[in-house]
């Protein structure tokens, strides 16, 4: 899959487009209100929960969009899928990954995260501004990528052994454990999974790998990442993606949606 993560200071194209995908959890308005006050010149804002989730389906809390959306989500921005195209979010975030995944599920092949974030871009010297882009709508054929795609039933597969794959929980030890869950009404995992929570890739406002991480799992190993809801599983699988990793999937619906259907487990799996 190639090179994810990019300092600001390495991005040369004068063509680059950029995708502003500030966000936060406790605070939806928080993203859109920083982009509107400024952010890096040319660049259209992405809300996780408006444009990178279909709030309207039921499976899992953040649902993957339908194609048709994510579709016409690249038109109306004006993307074609083979120009540079460089999502940021706040740094450190797991919502400039997802973009950036799902970018590359609809085929994009020169599509990176931003390491650092607006912050990295401003330091560099881009341009900021407060004046909202926009862009002659585009008209694209997407190439699918159907092999970075996970769902419940894929994951039921793995679990029940008939497909052989490492499950690969992002979310804290505890949630995992099963000694807390804050947020869904089951607490626990998905049966056969392992944890590495993805906050111990922050170093500040960057996200790297680290040894611990890749001697969790195997570069030879077929890895299905998954978290409570599909977003902090991105920069996991971002991460994975950019250390070389050939043979990753992302359950967008995760824990949250395989809760809705399937029993689940506690305790560890090493």
């Amino acid at each position: 899959m190639g090179k994810v993560f990019v300092k600001a200071t390495e991005i040369q194209e004068k063509n680059a487009r950029f995708i502003d995908t500030r966000f936060n959890l406790q605070d939806q308005q928080w993203g859109q209100q920083s982009y509107n006050e400024s952010h890096i010149e040319g660049a259209v804002y992405w809300h996780l929960e408006r444009d990178l989730s279909d709030m309207s389906k039921s499976e899992g809390r953040h649902p993957m969009p339908s194609k048709k959306q994510l579709q016409n989500l690249v038109e109306e921005a004006g993307l074609t899928p083979n120009e540079p195209v460089y999502v940021y979010d706040q740094g450190g975030a797991p919502f400039a990954p997802r973009a950036w995944w799902m970018l590359k599920y609809a085929g994009f092949s020169k599509v990176f995260v931003v390491n650092g974030g607006f912050e990295a871009l401003r330091a560099a010297g881009f341009k900021l501004t407060d004046a909202i882009s926009s862009f002659n709508r585009s008209s694209v054929t997407l190439k699918w990528d159907e092999s970075i795609y996970a769902n419940r039933q894929d994951v039921k597969s793995i679990v029940e052994k008939k497909e052989q794959a490492t499950l690969l929980d992002a979310r804290s030890a505890v949630r995992y454990r099963g000694e807390n869950e804050p947020i869904d009404v089951k607490a626990g995992h998905i049966p056969t999974a392992k944890n590495f929570d993805w906050e111990q890739l922050k170093e500040g406002t960057h996200i790297a790998a680290n040894e611990k991480l890749l001697q969790k799992v195997g570069k030879d190993e077929e890895v299905v990442v998954y978290c409570g809801s599909g977003v902090t599983a991105s920069p996991l699988y971002a991460v994975l993606a950019d250390e070389g990793y050939e043979n990753i999937r992302l359950y967008i619906g995760s824990f949250s949606d395989w809760i809705t259907e399937y029993d689940i487990e506690t305790g560890e799996n090493e």
